[in-house]
């Protein structure tokens, strides 16, 4: 049995503790941690954990998200394959599992609680309470995942109930998901059963419910953007505090994950036992996961790092198993077999002509780096009777349209995505998935969409001069190519959305959350625009 020993700084941080020693690792696990006096010049830690991520939303399979995320000393997430589920349903489920079970990384994910996500969408799939049972019963799946039906709990809905309880008899956490919610609502909700809550975008909200007994996980992805407002709580809160991501696109991961937030974090000046707790120990205590936290007898799951100001990854171990080293994975790419739920003729454009006579249209007001949005009023722009997209006061059209089966597409209006000559269009479209797609013009928006539609599903961007498209043909918002392939392709397409005007940091994220309905304040599905404070649908047209 191969022996190995890794000398350097170890740091203890159960015990608060930097010592110089050597880790001693046989057969997958720690046999020994020795002091020592002469030792390497690094420091040894355990693997970072993501807390709560979408894998899907990396538009890569978990097999090539373990490959890229390993350089950065990311050992596990906590991952909800909901994303999948709502495509595929639990079959879909089961792919995550299976491919992830490919590759030496700990994938830990859980049962998907809201597929659909709301009756207001159409999704390719429903998971029954039977197979939520079913799922919960495997030691696969350690959590109910984020509960977003939170007017459910909070009504006592029988099969959001039905759900919860299940969990709580396997004695399986359940996440919470509830954007904005405090005082005596965030009260009762938590005493459902909901133990964590990555939705906080301000410290008082996050306060409230730290004070009821919540765990938050404070989110740093590629869209939304909570770090800044929230790291502070770690300094008073520091059992009760994970890092994540939630969903992370291909370019983002490619320049890092967790171990950017540790940083961020030291550079701020908090206690580096109190980042490392957050980002290491945490998630294994709550979620109970089968993780090491460099301790004899533990598994092998520790990574290496220069120093306490760079907190470089030097290398990566999971299992005893060397994962990575200076920034190269070596986890192998694996087969997939593909699966998908396609069924959508092509868009005519004479489609989304919405006829009008009145002046005034509710407009969506995307914020940049976040998940919700906001309510506006706008002139509307008429051209032979039909409200079209004026480029000139950034008020576009955005349409979704229903990739399961052939029904007429939905439109409304959007603000902040800046495009003067173009259109972008997404088959990655929260939480249903549906294709949505926002653009200068009704032409440029068809021919956008009907690209992702030839290649069932994708991303495109297509301008008067210039097309690309990054097909994602595994339930339409994967594929099985190497990531670093598709982080280029996807940084190519990026680039052109900005050239077309767009002055998002992430146009095509944001362009996902646009049909976020349990999300406020106004979102778009296949079916209508939707008021997400009332959950009910709204007109467009004001007058």
């Amino acid at each position: 049995m191969e022996r190995k020993i890794i000398s350097g700084k170890i740091i203890d941080i159960i015990n608060k503790r930097i010592y110089p020693g050597r880790v001693i690792i046989s057969g997958g696990l720690i046999q020994e941690i020795e002091e020592a006096v002469e030792i390497d010049e690094q420091y040894i830690l355990p693997g970072f954990i993501d807390s709560h991520v979408h894998i899907e939303s990396s538009m890569l399979v978990p097999s090539e998200f373990a490959r890229m995320a390993v350089v950065h000393g990311t050992v596990a997430t906590v991952s909800d394959p909901h994303e999948i589920a709502n495509v595929c349903g639990i079959k879909g489920v089961q792919f995550m599992i299976e491919n992830g079970d490919k590759v030496p990384f700990k994938f830990y994910f859980g049962a998907p609680s809201c597929v659909p996500a709301t009756t207001f969408e159409t999704a390719g799939a429903e998971i029954s309470v039977k197979e939520i049972d079913e799922l919960l019963q495997s030691d696969k799946i350690k959590y109910l995942a984020e509960m977003m039906n939170w007017p459910g709990v909070l009504f006592k809905d029988p099969l959001v109930r039905g759900k919860i309880e299940l969990a709580q008899k396997y004695k399986k956490p359940v996440d919470g998901h509830a954007p904005g919610l405090t005082g005596e609502q965030a009260k009762q909700y938590i005493e459902a059963g909901m133990s964590t809550d990555h939705e906080c975008f301000t410290k008082e909200e996050a306060l409230d419910k730290l004070k009821h007994g919540m765990k938050i996980l404070i989110r740093e992805g590629s869209a939304a953007k909570n770090f800044d407002a929230l790291i502070d709580l770690l300094n008073d809160y520091e059992d009760s505090i994970m890092f994540c991501s939630d969903d992370k696109h291909p370019d983002s991961l490619l320049i890092g994950h967790i171990n950017q937030l540790v940083k961020r974090a030291s550079d701020k000046g908090i206690d580096l036992f109190k980042i490392l707790k957050a980002a290491c120990i945490n998630p294994v205590n709550h979620y109970k996961l089968d993780v090491g936290l460099l301790k004899k007898g533990d598994f092998a799951d520790l990574i290496i790092i220069d120093n306490l100001q760079n907190f470089t990854v030097k290398q990566a171990y999971i299992n005893g198993e060397l994962v990575a080293k200076s920034g190269e994975s070596f986890i192998n790419a694996v087969d997939v077999e593909p699966i998908n739920n396609f069924n959508c003729n092509p868009l005519q454009s004479s489609e989304i002509k919405v006829k009008t006579s009145g002046s005034k249209i509710a407009v969506i007001e995307a914020l940049n780096g976040q998940l919700i949005t906001n309510k506006i009023l706008a002139d509307a722009f008429v051209k032979n009777g039909c409200l079209e997209s004026n480029p000139e006061t950034d008020i576009l059209k955005i349409i979704v349209k229903n990739r399961y089966q052939e029904t007429p597409p939905s439109v409304a209006f959007v603000k902040n995505f800046g495009l003067k000559d173009g259109a972008i269009a997404s088959s990655i479209a929260h939480d249903s998935h549906n294709i949505i797609a926002v653009g200068s013009s009704d032409e440029l928006i068809t021919e956008a969409v009907n690209k992702i539609i030839s290649c069932k599903g994708g991303i495109a961007a297509v301008s008067k001069n210039e097309s690309q498209i990054l097909p994602l043909p595994i339930g339409g918002i994967m594929t099985a190519e190497n990531g670093d392939t598709v982080a280029e392709l996807y940084t190519r397409i990026d680039l052109l959305a900005k050239q077309m005007g767009s002055t998002l940091s992430s146009p095509f994220m944001t362009l996902s959350f646009m049909a976020l309905l349990v999300i406020p304040s106004l979102k778009l599905s296949d079916l209508g625009l939707f008021d997400g404070e009332k959950f009910e649908f709204t007109n467009s047209q004001c007058s």
